[in-house]
């Protein structure tokens, strides 16, 4: 017979921090999906366009950290995007060994075209739940990031 657990050993679901966070994450997804599929666009592809806009040529390690993806599922999907013009791929000229992406000009410009959209959806959300809460939270995000565990 199965020994049950005891409540001092695990916190109920409704305060689990990992399963809180994964649905605040598909919560916050669902009116950014449908902009996504009318571009015919992953969440994956999104995440890198949106990292080397901001953050300029970047070599894949770096990407794959800031993106939150798998380096080996990084270099999948860069294939893909190097093949549909939105990403350039190059050898970095002081290590051989290491690659560094940029977004092209094609794939600026679909960042460009649909970034007033998702601005409107973060404003819609950040009007809701209120700036100085979303400042919070953005910051406390970051200190957890920081945890040592």
């Amino acid at each position: 017979m199965k020994k049950p657990i005891k409540k001092n050993q695990h916190r109920p679901i409704s305060r689990s921090l990992p399963i809180a966070l994964l649905r605040t994450r598909e919560h916050v997804m669902v009116p950014i999906r449908p902009l996504l599929a009318e571009i015919g666009m992953t969440e994956q592809k999104w995440r890198i366009l949106r990292v080397l806009a901001d953050l300029g040529a970047l070599e894949q390690t770096s990407i794959a950290r800031e993106s939150c993806l798998l380096l080996p599922s990084l270099t999948r999907i860069l294939r893909s995007m190097e093949a549909d013009d939105l990403v350039i791929r190059s050898q970095d000229t002081g290590d051989g060994r290491r690659t560094i992406v940029d977004i092209t000009d094609k794939g600026r410009a679909l960042i460009m075209s649909y970034q007033p959209r998702a601005f409107e959806i973060f404003q819609r959300l950040e009007s809701q739940f209120g700036k100085e809460k979303l400042e919070t939270l953005l910051d406390l995000l970051e200190e957890v990031l920081e945890l040592k565990l």
